[in-house]
């Protein structure tokens, strides 16, 4: 019987004890071939995009000699203003990307020796930035709609003459929301957060394109995407595939991000859904690399991400 690919020694790409023995020059040389790749590693002003710099001495930083704006590698990028040694960076994203079905802010707070908001505010910068590049993706061929109900739920009462029945709206706490997934089969992976299913109809018309086959299950609101797509469904009270009409891969999706939900973050805020979701994208869609390639992927999504306006300064200020 074939290894699965996962368990042999090609997946296993990165090591986190060399990341932790590199010293400064070595980790800020790691940043500056990722962040400037496209230049061969040479540094390029992140403001006019001159590659005629010249370096400080005393300092890891460039000065360019078109604006003479002077930078850092991670000037005007999502690790801005950053208090951590530049190694510590390089851990915490191989930690995170290392986690298949995600990772606690406390638990990488703990490996890092951080504050959990420091912990906390850096692993949604790696979800921020990771995700980044869902964002004017378009799906075709064949894919999968499905979506899954999460938050709302209300505790139950002690005594069972007195508990109730929280399917019914009027014992929900209103505030459930459901992920739409849109994904590709053999491609990409697109999450969406609604308040309910059908009302992610307008989101699947502008990002899947006409003439795709989508396969979806027996729930009505998924009745309008007969006009526009050749729609296959399935009814899961007789069947979970039939004659290819499955959502396989999209319950697959699913299944990583309540793993994530029960086995490692336990709540999700409503407000962060989105995040985790877009998170549990880029796993399910790179989930056969080899995790110094998931790495480097991360790595370079960071660097060539600008400052996030959602997470820099997020404890100094009141978020809705």
């Amino acid at each position: 019987m074939a290894q699965h690919f996962l368990l042999s020694a090609k997946a296993r790409t990165l090591s986190l004890a060399a990341i932790l023995r590199m010293t400064d020059d070595e980790a800020h040389a790691a940043f500056v071939a990722i962040r400037w790749a496209a230049t061969g590693g040479e540094p390029a002003c992140p403001r006019c995009g001159c590659l005629a710099v010249y370096a400080y001495a005393v300092r890891r930083i460039w000065k360019c000699k078109a604006c003479e704006h002077q930078f850092s590698v991670t000037s005007g990028t999502i690790f801005a203003n950053r208090k951590l040694p530049i190694r510590d960076y390089l851990a915490a994203i191989a930690i995170f990307v290392n986690a298949v079905k995600g990772l606690s802010a406390l638990q990488l707070g703990r490996d890092l020796d951080v504050q959990y908001k420091t912990a906390f505010v850096l692993a949604h910068k790696l979800r921020e930035a990771i995700g980044s590049s869902q964002a004017d993706t378009t799906l075709s061929g064949h894919v999968e709609v499905d979506g899954a109900y999460f938050g709302g739920t209300v505790r139950q009462e002690n005594r069972k003459e007195d508990r109730k029945d929280r399917r019914l709206a009027e014992n929900q706490s209103g505030k459930r929301q459901v992920v739409v997934v849109m994904r590709e089969r053999g491609g990409r992976t697109l999450p969406f957060v609604f308040r309910r299913e059908d009302d992610a109809v307008p989101t699947i018309r502008e990002r899947v394109a006409s003439g795709t086959t989508i396969y979806a299950d027996e729930a009505p609101g998924w009745d309008a995407l007969h006009a526009r797509y050749d729609t296959r469904r399935i009814n899961h009270s007789i069947a979970f595939s039939d004659d290819g009409a499955c959502t396989n891969q999209a319950e697959s999706y699913f299944a990583r991000l309540r793993r994530a939900e029960l086995g490692q973050h336990h709540h999700i805020s409503g407000k962060y859904l989105g995040a985790y979701a877009r998170e549990m994208a880029w796993r399910e869609d790179t989930r056969r690399r080899p995790n110094g390639t998931l790495h480097g992927l991360a790595t370079a999504a960071a660097l060539g991400h600008p400052i996030s306006r959602v997470w820099a300064g997020y404890w100094q200020r009141r978020r809705a």
